[in-house]
């Protein structure tokens, strides 16, 4: 290493490598650099290995493929499932990026994957160990029954709507908790909207068998279907009965683009778009990924002017959630619960989007690496079947493809508002109870704040869901 750095003209044998990045050429004429990039400290190889992933990406913005197969080579190198929490990002990004270069090639694309098959009890599988491995979701869980809970006080026939019937473990607690009322049990009945008829068909198991133990008068109403193709009369809400509504990590789905508009080809960066400034970058040395965002990338990056992130909700964007948010207004629920998590990853540029899902995503597998060993099988799994396959879509897609479109707080608190919904704080109550779940979880990593009546849970100071409550407007 140091003969390399004095070849190249330092006169310090101490210099950082990250000094010499910014003068490397990507181009084979310069030779592989590969020997000397094994070497790397793990600080060193996760900024070197953040400076090819945007290089990258700026090279398949512009089409340039020869220069980004060059730098998804060197990536590989670097890159790996399995090692420290800039290796494993890296390793799902590259293949994002890899994937949108294949796009390019329709047919090879779906050479490439027609053969490959998603088993339903595998979904069930990894949606159960990030219900394991987070807290996050517990949370939710814990707010969402508290303010059902407070907004059903002395209702006798309650129908709750759940938006993502995935996980029974939220209405066996409710269950539980109205056993004990002391009114009286009210009759509740649950429809669960889900995609999947094997899951749907476990929640009404599992549901109607704790209402047996705990003699609850319990209806499940199953609703096969997308979110997108919901027909709100198989919801078959009924007059005199006290409706809740439940969306946990949902509704961004519904922000993409009509046909027309997700024909429409994103555009791509030029030479001189990228605000990055990669020579003050490299020079850097962040101790974290999210310090390194922090610090530089996010005060340096300035967002094309045709960024959707930069601008108020657009119609175009939330066309098809404008229509679903009303047909819930519709409906006149009690209360309504929505969780989503608190990133921008809806930018209209490519680099926007991996800009902001580099720096979420770092935070979920710090909260991985803090909590969980490096070989465990379930990890592996919930980072390449869950957030793998959302990088993924984040990045490669394009259009109605693109489902991935989390938005941060103020966005949602915006459209849900001209939908004709109030925001209702949470309870008092429902907050100490969350806080008092997370004390006992046993990381001092996870956190949750308060504002202005809505929770948002975070990794360290790194905002990653929101819940909030709400109530049509008359």
């Amino acid at each position: 290493m140091e003969s390399m750095l004095q070849e190249e003209g330092s006169s310090s044998v101490t210099s950082s490598p990250l000094q010499f990045f910014s003068m490397m050429s990507l181009s084979p004429s310069i030779g592989s650099p590969y020997p000397w990039l094994r070497e790397l400290k793990s600080e060193e190889r996760g900024l070197y290995l953040i400076h090819l992933l945007l290089t990258c990406a700026n090279h398949v913005a512009a089409g340039s493929l020869e220069n980004a197969n060059i730098t998804l080579e060197q990536i590989s190198q670097l890159a790996s499932p399995d090692g420290d929490t800039m290796q494993r990002i890296a390793a799902y990004f590259t293949e994002a990026l890899a994937d949108r270069i294949l796009k390019t090639w329709p047919g090879l694309h779906r050479a490439l994957n027609s053969t490959r098959i998603v088993m339903v009890s595998e979904e069930i599988l990894v949606q159960k160990l990030f219900f394991e491995l987070f807290p996050f979701l517990k949370v939710a869980y814990i707010l969402t029954n508290q303010a059902i809970i407070e907004a059903m006080e002395g209702e006798k026939m309650v129908h709750i709507i759940d938006l993502n019937a995935a996980e029974p473990a939220q209405w066996i607690a409710l269950l539980q908790v109205l056993s004990a009322r002391p009114e009286g049990t009210p009759h509740l009945r649950i429809t669960g909207v889900h995609q999947q008829k094997e899951i749907l068909d476990q929640m009404a198991h599992k549901l109607t068998e704790e209402a047996e133990k705990l003699d609850i008068p319990f209806q499940f109403n199953p609703v096969l279907s997308k979110l997108e193709n919901l027909d709100f009369d198989k919801l078959r809400v009924k007059t005199g009965e006290a409706l809740a509504i439940s969306s946990i990590m949902q509704l961004h789905s519904l922000l993409a683009l009509d046909d027309e508009s997700g024909r429409r080809k994103s555009p791509l960066l030029s030479k001189h778009s990228n605000g990055i400034h990669l020579q003050k970058v490299l020079l850097m040395n962040q101790n974290t990924l999210g310090d390194f965002l922090k610090k530089d990338m996010v005060n340096s990056y300035s967002p094309s002017t045709d960024s959707a992130s930069s601008s108020p909700v657009s119609s175009t964007t939330s066309m098809n959630a404008e229509s679903f948010l009303n047909a819930l207004w519709g409906l006149s629920p009690k209360v309504m619960v929505v969780t989503e998590q608190d990133s921008n990853h809806n930018g209209s540029t490519l680099m926007e989007r991996l800009l902001e899902a580099l720096y979420s995503y770092a935070a979920l597998f710090d909260c991985l690496e803090s909590t969980v060993s490096r070989t465990s099988l379930e990890r592996i799994k919930v980072e390449k079947m869950l957030f793998g396959e959302e990088i993924k879509n984040i990045i490669a897609c394009e259009g109605a493809e693109r489902k991935e479109r989390h938005e941060k707080l103020d966005k949602w608190l915006q459209r849900l508002d001209v939908s004709g919904f109030s925001n209702t704080p949470l309870s008092y109550y429902g907050m100490l109870q969350a806080r008092r779940f997370l004390q006992s979880y046993g990381c001092e990593g996870y956190r949750m704040r308060e504002e202005n009546g809505s929770v948002v849970m975070c990794w360290q100071d790194r905002s990653l869901f929101s819940t909030t409550a709400w109530r049509p407007r008359k």
